[in-house]
């Protein structure tokens, strides 16, 4: 199994990456290379996956990866590897100084020092021209890799520095091949998690792994449809914050785990043995930036509520048209066509504009719960009264 075997959807971007570390590998001179490289690329289409894989290639100078590069690039511990990320709205300038210093250093074991920058999009201009001197030099033997959701997304003077790599939605059958083959999802689940993700893959490999997401996603479309009233969109927010949270909670805990777990790694300390006093401040730093991280975790939580509330109502929206497209929410198609009789057309395109304005202004640091409940205003659905026939 390759570096890129986790990948899906992405053939055309596998190759050019693959052919460049190949480059990378054979050049006599860093001048032969590219040294700056954008991977765009909306939510979930692998954006940092592909980035990594393509780090592991350059760090162990083949163009497959190798399994000792690969365990130690998935656990972000390689010597060579720095990761610039963060769980806030920006990425602070004292963050990109740091990782521009280390930028300068050798590679102590590796072909190349790689450096991942994720979500560059959320740099100010001023952290931005902080990068752009590094990107007019860089360093002989390191590789600056950004990722963002568009090239838009980035100052116009960092997108001349850089080679542009765009990736596309992934089809619903490439995700749900991926879930079979790398997790033993069943197909048919696989299928669906892939749909209702709407092709984002850690989505759709979480709502496969996991009864309990399912069943959140499930009572997050049921309510939408049971709005009937004001007072009901009130109570039917509240009772969304609370679905996100518990999904935040989850999500949290795992990756929480896991992320203690590979630091007491690292420091040297066994399953179940006792923490070292002199140790302790690094774990209270990791705790304290879990503790940040929360409210990150829980607008992410509600922004994938929002989500799947627009494939609800483009459901409803397709479903009024008489279009010829698959569903989303196939499952639910009965409960759909349901909801479609029970407004118009303008009126289910009106709630589309309302979910996409409150993922808008809850980004803007609105209070979710006022958010919601403007948007679940608008998905108020009343039945037709029945009209009596003429005489």
């Amino acid at each position: 199994m390759t570096v890129w075997s986790d990948l899906t959807g992405q053939d055309a971007a596998i190759e050019l990456l693959r052919a460049a570390a190949v480059a990378a590998r054979d050049s006599r001179s860093s001048a032969d290379m590219t040294h700056s490289w954008l991977i765009t690329g909306p939510p979930g289409s692998g954006r940092s996956n592909l980035a990594y894989a393509f780090a592991e290639a350059l760090l162990s100078g083949e163009p497959d990866g190798d399994r000792a590069t690969g365990i130690q690039v998935e656990a972000r511990s390689h010597p060579d590897l720095h990761v610039l990320a963060t769980e806030g709205v920006i990425i602070k300038v004292a963050d990109v100084r740091k990782i521009v210093e280390r930028s300068h250093y050798a590679p102590s074991v590796g072909h190349h020092r790689v450096i991942v920058v994720e979500d560059a999009d959320r740099m100010t201009e001023q952290t931005s021209n902080v990068l752009l001197k590094e990107l007019e030099e860089p360093p002989e033997r390191t590789v600056w890799i950004l990722c963002a959701p568009s090239e838009a997304d980035l100052i116009p003077t960092i997108r001349s520095r850089v080679r542009s790599v765009r990736l596309q939605v992934p089809s619903v059958a490439d995700v749900a091949d991926l879930l079979v083959r790398r997790d033993g999802v069943d197909p048919a689940l696989a299928e669906r998690a892939a749909r209702e993700a709407q092709s984002h893959i850690g989505m759709a490999h979480r709502l496969a792994t996991s009864a309990e997401a399912r069943d959140r996603r499930a009572e997050t479309l049921r309510l939408a449809l049971q709005v009937r009233s004001t007072p009901g969109a009130v109570i039917t927010a509240a009772r969304l914050l609370e679905i996100a949270g518990d999904d935040a909670k989850a999500i949290a805990e795992l990756r929480d785990a896991e992320e203690r777990e590979h630091t007491l790694r690292s420091l040297g300390v066994a399953p179940g043995q006792a923490v070292p006093a002199a140790l302790r401040a690094q774990l209270r730093a990791l705790e304290e930036d879990q503790k940040r991280r929360a409210t990150r975790t829980l607008r992410d939580g509600i922004d994938r509520i929002l989500v799947d509330l627009a494939s609800l109502f483009r459901d409803i929206l397709v479903t009024q048209l008489g279009a010829s497209v698959e569903l989303v929410n196939l499952e639910i198609a009965d409960e759909v066509a349901r909801a479609a009789a029970s407004a118009t057309p303008a009126r289910t395109l009106a709630t589309l504009d309302a979910i996409q304005e409150a993922r808008i202004r809850i980004d803007a640091n609105v209070q979710p719960a006022l958010a919601l409940e403007a948007m679940l205003v608008s998905a108020i659905r009343r039945p037709e009264p029945a009209r009596a026939a003429r005489p």
